[in-house]
């Protein structure tokens, strides 16, 4: 059985675990639920923990180990020659083995194919075990909850404990999770200095990161100059803000100032819709369609335009960060005190004149 299948099966599994959980608490209550110590609802979310957390644990820990499991036995089975093989031949070998389970490649080696048999017979095997130890440890868990209630069980308090413990976990989780992209990015920082020499790195006004994987392969010294970074950082930035600043303080000032209150409530949202767009659809929309544009255009008017140029990346970067210079502005413009307008219009200025004059 496929995991999200189990996974929808178990959903069901405490849904009922939580019906059975709010009768089973009424029945020993004797229909009135003020002799329980928590709420009616709490039995069944405490019937569903017991059902879903030891099968979703089982489901989570055979997940991770099944794949390591079941090419640690098919190697053993594989014969001698091929078990000792070096490393890198025998990862090859397993790649072969992979491609002819997806289908890709067919198979021509009757040691791959025999490999392929039985890496598929263990896949069958393994998954009818999960399935069953996931819905036995489900059901169990359920049946033990419901024999745990009783009127006197504080059932609220071990339900918030649990998600006191996962609320905790999560937090730790994605401490653990910044630390460890911290300490990755220092040690593969430290790996790069100790090839590259720092001064090179700051002061290197060349940028061609190609490093040969063998010995006399051709690009083998690569250059790693941080100065051409830094200079098209800059000037794509530039481009970007030449772009989004001016669209963007316009649009603001046309949203707090002149827009309409209906306008306005559907405007704004729309246009921070552009901040929700993630920022490979607009590398891809810049590789794909800008950049393309931008070069026939170029042509057009006896220019040579590259693909890779900077102007497509600043044109799109703008666009990307319109969403948050309008929202910025927005936020600015609000803050004025609306006396200072007042002030304004008393002496005779126009709206313009108090918008530039006083609001900008």
């Amino acid at each position: 059985m496929q995991p999200d299948t189990l996974i929808l099966i178990l959903l069901g599994l405490s849904a009922c675990a939580y019906y059975i959980g709010i009768r089973r608490a009424l029945a020993v209550s004797g229909g009135h639920p003020r002799k329980l110590h928590s709420l009616p609802r709490y039995y069944g979310y405490f019937a569903v923990l017991w059902c879903a957390l030891p099968a979703l644990l089982i489901l989570i820990l055979w997940l991770a180990l099944d794949d390591k499991v079941i090419t640690q036995l098919v190697i053993a089975a594989l014969p001698e020659e091929v078990r000792e093989l070096p490393e890198e031949r025998l990862n090859l070998f397993f790649n072969q083995v992979r491609n002819a389970l997806a289908g890709v490649i067919p198979p021509r080696d009757p040691t791959v194919q025999a490999a392929a048999e039985h890496y598929r017979n263990l896949q069958a095997i393994s998954g009818g075990c999960l399935t069953a130890l996931t819905l036995v440890a489900a059901i169990a868990g359920a049946i033990w909850a419901r024999t745990r209630i009783r009127p006197d069980l504080w059932a609220r308090n071990q339900v918030e404990k649990i998600f006191r413990f996962f609320l905790i976990l999560s937090s730790v989780l994605a401490i653990l999770t910044t630390i460890g992209i911290v300490l990755s990015v220092l040690f593969e920082s430290l790996r790069f200095f100790k090839q590259v020499p720092l001064s090179d790195f700051l002061f290197g006004l060349h940028w061609s990161p190609q490093i040969a994987i063998r010995p006399g392969q051709v690009g083998s010294s690569g250059a790693f100059g941080f100065i051409p970074l830094l200079a098209g950082t800059l000037l794509i930035s530039a481009i970007a803000m030449l772009v989004a600043v001016p669209l963007g303080l316009l649009a603001a000032i046309y949203l707090a100032e002149f827009a309409h209150r209906k306008v306005r409530a559907t405007t704004k949202p729309l246009l921070e819709v552009l901040a929700g767009v993630p920022t490979v659809v607009y590398g891809f929309f810049a590789a794909l369609v800008v950049a393309p544009f931008l070069h026939g255009l170029g042509e057009s008017v006896a220019l040579e335009i590259s693909f890779e140029s900077a102007l497509g990346a600043g044109l799109v970067m703008g666009i990307m960060i319109i969403p948050f210079v309008s929202s910025l502005s927005d936020d600015v413009i609000h803050a004025v005190p609306q006396n200072l307008r007042d002030g304004a219009y008393a002496l005779g200025a126009t709206r313009a004149e108090a918008i530039i004059q006083v609001v900008i």
